[in-house]
């Protein structure tokens, strides 16, 4: 049984945000971050797309090979792309990690109970993709832990992080998703330039 308070995960995890290029997957995963970030030029955060979240993260931390990439994604968006882990295995870019923010439901559409919530383990199907770097954290003791994977475990890593059913980040993000899109795309050649 968890114990972690999703609102304070992402704090915790990453202390310098602006380290990192990122890619959130939809609704709670999207509002987290964009609060952690204020919605920051180095984060894209998707809608609509929902299971794209890791492959479009692959293809940032591919292209930006020097650059600190993570892709955060929900228990439920995981699932519909759980594919991704597989071809990020098969890259095995060093510089990329995955963090799953697993409620294990589903809160947008109803709070539905997710197949993590009964027998579906993602530590397990990571590994078995050939993720080389796979913790699974469920209480706020292990955030030392875990912000230290992100940072020196062989990449690419795979967070599983396993919340309670609060809320997540009160934060109303830009949804000008092609504003944000030049935003972010300008923010990633800055940091490769700065290379």
């Amino acid at each position: 049984m968890s114990t972690i308070n999703r609102r304070d995960l992402l704090p915790n995890l990453l202390p310098n945000p602006d380290d990192f290029l990122i890619v959130s997957g939809l609704a709670g995963a999207s509002k987290d971050t964009a609060g952690l970030t204020d919605d920051g030029a180095n984060l894209f955060t998707m809608a609509g797309a929902m299971g794209s979240t890791v492959s479009m993260g692959l293809g940032v931390a591919l292209a930006a090979p020097t650059q600190h990439v993570l892709s955060v994604a929900g228990d439920g968006e995981l699932m519909m792309g759980i594919g991704s882990l597989a071809t990020v295995a098969s890259m095995m870019p060093n510089n990329f990690t995955i963090i799953c923010i697993d409620n294990g439901m589903h809160a947008e559409t109803g709070g539905q109970l997710g197949h993590t919530s009964r027998r579906t383990n993602l530590a397990i199907m990571a590994e078995g993709a050939g993720i080389p770097s796979v913790l699974e954290i469920d209480s706020p003791n292990q955030f030392a832990e875990a912000a230290q994977f992100i940072t020196d475990a062989p990449g690419p890593r795979f967070l599983w992080a396993r919340v309670t059913v609060e809320p997540p980040t009160a934060y109303k993000r830009d949804f000008d998703l092609a504003a944000r899109r030049q935003i972010f795309r300008t923010a990633f050649q800055a940091k490769n330039q700065a290379d």
